[in-house]
C-alpha cells in the first residue's frame, strides 16, 4: 500500500516536471503575443472616467476568463477531432483584427470626418467592454492554440494543464499589469501628498505622464493589432508565406496586416452601401 502511494507521488511529480518544461516552452512561444495583447488590451481600458476605470477594467477581466473558458475545452477538442477547422477560425479572426487597427489608422489619417460629430454618439462604456472583449476573444484563440501548438506531442492531461496556466497567466497578468497603468494617476497624486521630496517628485511625474503613457499605448495597440493579423495572415497563408520568404519578419506581418486590413475595410464600407440601396 505504501509502496502503491509513493509510485503515484513520483507520477505526480514526474507530471508536474513535464507541465513545468511544456508550459516554459508555450511560455517563449506566446511571449510575443503577449505582449501585443497588453497594449491592445490596455489601449481598450483607458480613457474612462477615473470612477469607472476599474469597473470597466473588472468587467473586461470577467469577459476575458469566459473567453477562457470557451476556447479551452473547444481547442482541444478541435485539435483532437476537427484540426481542420483551427487555420479558418484563426484566419476570420487575423481579418477582424486587421479591420479594427486599419479602422483606427483611418480615423488617424481622416479626423476631420469626426470634428463634428457629438461626442455623446460615440461607443457606450457596455459597447467598448463588448468591443474590448471581442479583441480579446481572438487574442485568446491565437495565444491558445500557438502554446497548443507548442506541447501537441506530450500527453493529453500535460496539454491541458500546461495551456491552461498559459491562459490564466495570460490573463492575470495582462490585466493585472493593465489595472496598474489605469491607476497610474491616482498613485502620483498619493506620492504628492507626501512630505518626502522626491516622492513628491516621482508623484508629479506619473501624473503628467499618464496622458502620454494612454497615448503611447494607444498607438501601440494600434501597430499590435497589425501586426498580430498580418502574422496569423504570414504564418497560415502558404503562398503569403512563399511570396514574403526574404522580407524581415515584423515586416512581413506589418505588411500582411494592413493589406487585410485594407481589404476589410472596403468590403464593410460596400456592406453598408449596398443594405443602403436596398
Amino acid at each position: 500500500m505504501t509502496g502503491g502511494f509513493f509510485a503515484l507521488l513520483d507520477d505526480i511529480a514526474a507530471m508536474m516536471d513535464d507541465v513545468a518544461a511544456m508550459t516554459k516552452l508555450a511560455g517563449k512561444k506566446t511571449v510575443g503575443i503577449l505582449g501585443d495583447d497588453l497594449a491592445v488590451n490596455a489601449e481598450k481600458a483607458v480613457g474612462f472616467s477615473s470612477s469607472r476605470e476599474l469597473p470597466v477594467l473588472w468587467a473586461i477581466s470577467k469577459g476575458s476568463f469566459l473567453n477562457k473558458l470557451i476556447i479551452l475545452p473547444a481547442a482541444f477538442a478541435l485539435s483532437a477531432f476537427a484540426p481542420w477547422v483551427i487555420e479558418p477560425i484563426l484566419l476570420l479572426g487575423g481579418a477582424y483584427l486587421s479591420y479594427e487597427g486599419m479602422e483606427k489608422v483611418i480615423h488617424y489619417a481622416r479626423p476631420s470626418r469626426s470634428r463634428h460629430v457629438d461626442s455623446n454618439s460615440g461607443p457606450t462604456e457596455k459597447q467598448r467592454i463588448r468591443s474590448a472583449v471581442l479583441v480579446d476573444f481572438i487574442l485568446s484563440v491565437e495565444i491558445i492554440i500557438l502554446a497548443l501548438g507548442q506541447v501537441i506531442e506530450a500527453d493529453w492531461l500535460v496539454q491541458v494543464v500546461s495551456v491552461s496556466l498559459i491562459a490564466l497567466l495570460a490573463t492575470v497578468g495582462v490585466y493585472g499589469v493593465v489595472a496598474l497603468l489605469v491607476r497610474m494617476d491616482d498613485a502620483g497624486l498619493a506620492l504628492m501628498k507626501r512630505e518626502v521630496a522626491w516622492a513628491r517628485s516621482f508623484g508629479s511625474f506619473l501624473v503628467e505622464a499618464l496622458p502620454w503613457t494612454i497615448k503611447g499605448l494607444t498607438a501601440v495597440g494600434t501597430v499590435a493589432l497589425l501586426l498580430v493579423s498580418g502574422g496569423i495572415f504570414h504564418h497560415h497563408i502558404p503562398r503569403m508565406h512563399e511570396f514574403l520568404h526574404s522580407w524581415p519578419s515584423i515586416l512581413a506581418d506589418g505588411f500582411l496586416g494592413i493589406v487585410g486590413g485594407t481589404v476589410v475595410w472596403f468590403m464593410s464600407i460596400a456592406i453598408k452601401n449596398f443594405k443602403g440601396r436596398v
